[in-house]
């Protein structure tokens, strides 16, 4: 459902102006984000991580060439049966390393863990930004509202001052009550220069958290804030945070068995290999071979790593189960304070409508030199603190559904 958001004065002060919504500047913000360029060069880069895996897992081929001289002149030199006289090779070498398929499938599961958990990390920091951004916007759009109303009361106030004046100079008020009305008057026009200004920061503090450098005041229109109907928590992106740091460590405490594990590779090479002791020519050829390598004893380095993940996975479940906790909690409450809010609409709203009836009547004995100054600005005082405590309302419910669409974000 969409509460119902009652517009108690327009923008005049920017009826000229471009009115922007809040999905011009969540577009805006998640443009220019440099948070979603650097998530997608990571993911760039753990693909780069599964191929370079993949790419060392083919034949590993390479060519070597030596050769070396060894003279021997009268007896002196280095004694043959060690250097042969020299030898000369030229070779092409082959190295193909055979990986068991566990080993194959924990570090593909870390590759796959990793692209899914920048997923869902993209995902969060779209979410907060979204939250950011729409918290900045409904405070910016407030302190308008209360700016419009506020020119409206001043407004008001300048009209009825010329009568005043007149009737003022006519004797039928004294000079006191017109000075005592004027001073309302500057106070008023006061408050309208102090929302000005904070209405600029507020604005420029939205075009700098969305990346943007217009300086040109708008109109922001009411945010389209729907009160959302949240999936269960275990299909959020939130608790789809915990999920993937379980696999990051069940996968990481695969990988540690890694290395314990026999590993072969069968070697080759072919080419020229000779000595030239004896029919060099002859010396062309090739070799194959294997080598493996057994890992017996760490001294227990591998049972400690694997109680480190054990320990991870606890604070893992502690973490998960005070989110749910604050989750539920959090749920709750924005309900009852929605409830609350309009509640305290209705009251106002009511009051409102007495406060508006008595300025008006107000305004009918100051033309007639009937009213009582202090009365009518007390009635125009109230209406102000109505007004206001109805923005104050309208922009709590704004805030409060812009944080249960955060919370809106299926995995």
């Amino acid at each position: 459902m969409r509460y119902p958001i009652v517009l108690v004065f327009l923008f005049p002060f920017a009826l000229q102006a471009q009115e922007r919504t809040l999905d011009f500047y969540l577009g805006r913000a998640l443009k220019n984000s440099p948070a979603f360029r650097d998530l997608n060069n990571q993911a760039l880069l753990n693909r780069q991580d599964s191929l370079l895996l993949r790419a060392a897992l083919r034949p590993q081929v390479g060519a070597s060439a030596a050769a070396s001289i060894a003279p021997n002149y009268r007896g002196f030199g280095y004694d043959p049966a060690q250097s042969n006289g020299g030898f000369f090779n030229a070779l092409l070498g082959v190295n193909q390393p055979i990986v068991p398929k566990k080993n194959l499938e924990a570090q593909f599961l870390a590759f796959t863990v990793q692209n899914e958990t920048l997923k869902n990390t993209a995902r969060l920091t779209e979410q907060d930004l979204r939250r950011s951004v729409g918290a900045q916007f409904i405070s910016a759009y407030g302190v308008g509202r209360q700016l419009a109303f506020n020119r409206e009361t001043v407004d008001l106030l300048r009209r009825e001052e010329a009568v005043f004046k007149r009737l003022t100079e006519q004797n039928i008020y004294r000079q006191t009550d017109y000075l005592t009305f004027l001073s309302s008057l500057r106070q008023q026009e006061t408050t309208v220069r102090q929302l000005e200004i904070q209405y600029q920061n507020e604005f420029g503090t939205l075009n700098s958290l969305c990346g943007l450098t217009d300086t040109s005041t708008v109109q922001l229109a009411l945010p389209a804030l729907d009160l959302p109907l949240l999936p269960a928590v275990e299909q959020t992106v939130f608790y789809q945070k915990f999920t993937l740091d379980s696999l990051q460590i069940r996968a990481d405490d695969q990988l540690i068995d890694i290395p314990y594990r026999p590993s072969v590779s069968l070697l080759g090479d072919a080419g020229y290999n000779s000595s030239f002791l004896s029919q060099g020519w002859k010396n062309l050829g090739f070799s194959v071979g294997a080598s493996v390598s057994v890992p017996l004893r760490d001294g227990g380095q591998r049972r400690l790593r694997h109680a480190k993940t054990s320990i991870l996975e606890n604070t893992r479940e502690g973490y998960r189960d005070f989110f749910l906790q604050q989750y539920w909690q959090e749920i709750a409450q924005a309900r009852q304070q929605l409830a609350a809010l309009d509640l305290l609409d209705q009251s106002v709203q009511q009051q409102l409508q007495t406060v508006r009836a008595l300025i008006e009547a107000n305004g009918r004995l100051l033309r007639t030199g009937e009213a009582q100054v202090l009365d009518y600005l007390m009635a125009v005082g109230n209406s102000l603190n109505a007004q206001n405590q109805l923005t104050i309302n309208e922009i709590m419910r704004l805030q409060i559904l812009n944080q249960l669409n955060f919370r809106n974000a299926r995995n």
